[in-house]
């Protein structure tokens, strides 16, 4: 490898090897101290690169992309405070266990502590949210610290993905010349020569990294099928899963083997999908399992981060039953503090464990009928109210109803924190198709929503959707210069209640003032701007029939189109209870 100068060599040395290492999209913004990364990163063949101005969008676009493909996407800036803007998404790349690897530019040493310009102490920049942070040495054409640092680039993608996948940082000092000149014998012309191994790399990763698969022994398996035999009323629960965390072939195995009905979050990656055509995926529990004829399991197994749903948390926090948490990254997925074990292992691996053991003889007519009846009956009633409840009036479930009924199969769609994922997972009906429902739930922030979604919708060639509150929209209205910057085409059902209708579900509502000047806080923004400045189409509705047309019409079209909805946010939220109720009436009623 040759270059015109050190900054060069180690930036295309650095490139060459993430490259070399499986990293295949970086996601860049503009800066001076970050051109050797820059350079090396637009001129590398096997890497794809995305031109995000902002900071703080640009690193959720790369969290939403990590969020989708499962592999990590490189996040590049300069120096000072544009590293800062990438703390929030990292915050949310460690919660919720998603690959992202940053490379912050940074002044050389010397110049640490001494007033210079944009220079501050990036040492450990992010604290304790990444996975592994290195201080990379400053350039230098010497064999030794060439493939110090080839082995660091192998080492960080090893780290973002790995049994616990999640943020690295890698803070990359650098000094003058920053751009490729010509610097004479600043880079050896015997590098090749006298650093082959440094300079020139290996035949794909210059490290090999073989990490393993956290299976359950022996004795696990057996306590758990032990469990699952002697249980008349038995549950799989999924909460939030990453893509490819758990085979929905092994569930499907699993369910087969016990016939227990699966309660899949609608970020789990199983409840839409082929499990729905032969077993009991349940979506509507959020709606009965708080009524008060409910009984209790004997045996639930738990996947997945906490569910959604506050209603089947605290359910499970209330039941007398044994509850095994499987969870492969040894972390403590359980906020409520009931269960009775943790399974520190692959769910895939355990689910398969499971439905092997329990498989062998199994004895059909030992399965729970009316244990699963009863949860087919309440599905039954909670969908057949829904659907009435969305003919009588127009209210924010509804149209989360419709997004995912309507959604194209295959298709992504992207949720936004507050209400939007709430409504998804009460109102989104379980069905067949290939939908991957994202949302970012580890830190649950509402900053980042639409890079996110179109991080993730760069990565995938099915259709994508993006539904948002109007306070997500407004903070990320940044991140719809990547619709064309980044080449994403997205439909973006904008639900605006004019404030934070969340803080309707809150006892603070009671409480006005300071209710709503501080909690609900409405804007009055006239979003329709928007459209002409970022040159989207635009179209506002007030009603089921005119959205669902001008969602199917967004669908069958090309280019990005925002459907903004006006709703009532406190009519929505007291017709949410309505249902609620009436779902809750009539599943007391066929105990």
């Amino acid at each position: 490898m040759t270059a015109p100068n050190r900054a060069t060599l180690w930036g295309r040395t650095l490139v060459d090897e993430l490259a070399a290492s499986g990293v295949t999209a970086a996601c860049i913004s503009p800066g001076s101290r970050s051109t050797p990364l820059t350079v090396a990163f637009a001129e590398h063949p096997e890497v794809e690169t995305y031109s995000v101005l902002d900071e703080r969008s640009a690193a959720f676009f790369a969290l939403g992309r990590g969020r989708r493909t499962g592999e990590a996407t490189a996040l590049v800036c300069t120096s000072g405070t544009a590293a800062a803007n990438y703390h929030p998404a990292v915050v949310e790349a460690d919660q919720s266990r998603v690959p992202l690897l940053v490379l912050t530019a940074d002044r050389p040493a010397e110049l640490a502590d001494s007033g210079a310009n944009q220079t501050v102490d990036q040492t450990k920049l992010y604290g304790d949210a990444v996975r592994w942070y290195r201080e990379l040495p400053e350039p230098a054409p010497e064999a030794r610290r060439l493939r110090s640092l080839r082995v660091a680039a192998d080492r960080a993608v090893a780290k973002t993905t790995g049994a616990n996948p999640g943020p690295v940082h890698l803070n990359v000092p650098v000094a003058k010349p920053l751009e490729p000149v010509d610097r004479p014998d600043d880079v050896p012309d015997s590098l090749a020569e006298t650093a082959p191994l440094g300079n020139g790399g290996r035949d794909g990763p210059f490290v090999r990294t073989a990490s393993g698969t956290l299976t359950p022994d022996d004795r696990i398996v057996d306590d758990l099928a032990a469990a699952a035999e002697s249980a008349e009323r038995g549950l799989v629960v999924a909460g939030p899963l990453n893509p490819g965390v758990c085979d929905p072939e092994v569930v499907d195995a699993l369910l087969d083997a016990t016939g227990w009905p699966l309660l899949a979050d609608p970020l789990s990656g199983l409840r839409y999908g082929p499990l729905v055509e032969d077993h009991l995926v349940c979506g509507g529990y959020d709606s009965y399992l708080d009524a008060e004829v409910w009984p209790d399991p004997d045996v639930v197994v738990r996947v997945g981060a906490s569910p959604t749903s506050k209603v089947l948390r605290t359910y499970l926090a209330d039941v007398d039953a044994r509850q095994f948490v499987v969870d492969p990254a040894g972390d403590w997925p359980e906020a409520e503090f009931t269960a009775t074990d943790y399974v520190e292992a692959d769910p895939t691996a355990v689910a398969s464990a499971l439905a092997d053991r329990l498989g062998h003889g199994a004895d059909a007519s030992r399965r729970p009928d009316e244990w699963r009846d009863r949860f087919a009956r309440a599905e039954a009633t909670h969908w057949e109210t829904v659907e009435a409840g969305a003919d009588e009036r127009l209210f924010e479930g509804a149209i989360l109803a419709d997004v995912v009924a309507g959604a194209p199969d295959p298709a992504t769609v992207f949720v936004s924190n507050s209400m939007p994922v709430r409504d998804c997972d009460r109102f989104g009906r379980p069905r067949p198709a290939d939908l991957t429902v994202l949302a970012n739930r580890g830190a649950s922030g509402i900053d980042g929503i639409t890079s996110s979604a179109l991080g993730a919708g760069s990565a995938a060639d099915d259709p994508l959707v993006l539904v948002t509150g109007d306070l997500a929209y407004y903070h990320d209205m940044n991140g719809l210069l990547s619709i064309a910057r980044c080449g994403v085409d997205a439909t973006i059902v904008l639900v605006n209640n004019d404030g934070g209708g969340i803080f309707h579900v809150l006892p603070i509502e009671s409480f006005d003032p300071p209710f709503t000047d501080q909690f609900k806080t409405p804007h009055g923004l006239d979003f329709e701007p928007t459209g002409d400045l970022y040159g989207l189409e635009f179209r506002r509705v007030g009603d089921a029939d005119t959205f669902a047309e001008a969602y199917r019409d967004s669908l069958a079209s090309d280019g990005t189109q925002v459907i903004e909805v006006r709703v009532d946010g406190e009519a929505s939220h007291r017709f949410r209870e309505t249902l609620h109720d009436r779902v809750c009436e009539r599943v007391a009623s066929d105990r």
